[in-house]
């Protein structure tokens, strides 16, 4: 699989093409919302290793169905200076087929699992890592072994 021809919106409601994160590696983790404590806690572990991704050249990018206004003010709350991306149309959790149902137990809503991939320098996905469930946090250490 090859990270797909698709744009999301960033903060300012900009279309980011995910293609245009090829030519570095690029961690890609799939979050179900912001404001949530194990997400806070997955994404500022990747802001905390931030330096060291910078220095092994490696792009972070989070994505989730939350609207730029939730992400911009989760950003701004957590520090948090990687790129985050909205998927509020819910494409490209289809695309990377992880979509997840009643999270929290809201019957009817469509959120992302929690999910972590990374795509070598030619968009190649060379690691996928969906959890059994968006409670599961990933292994970070293993993340840093597939890089």
């Amino acid at each position: 699989m090859k990270i797909p021809d698709i744009s999301l919106l960033d903060l300012d409601r900009n279309p980011i093409n995910l293609k245009s994160y090829e030519g570095k590696k690029t961690i890609i983790a799939f979050f179900p919302a912001a404001f949530t404590g194990g997400c806070t806690e997955e994404l500022c572990t990747f802001q905390n290793d931030l330096d060291e991704f910078n220095k092994l050249n490696v792009n972070v990018v989070g994505i989730s169905v939350d609207t730029p206004f939730a992400l911009g003010g989760w950003a701004e709350a957590n520090n948090i200076k990687f790129d985050l991306l909205s998927d509020y149309k819910k494409e490209c959790i289809e695309l990377f087929d992880v979509v997840f149902h009643g999270l929290a137990g809201m019957e009817g809503y469509v959120s992302s699992n929690r999910a972590v991939f990374i795509s070598n320098e030619s968009g190649e996905i060379v690691y996928k890592w969906i959890a059994e469930n968006p409670g599961v946090l990933p292994d970070f250490k293993e993340i840093k072994n597939n890089l």
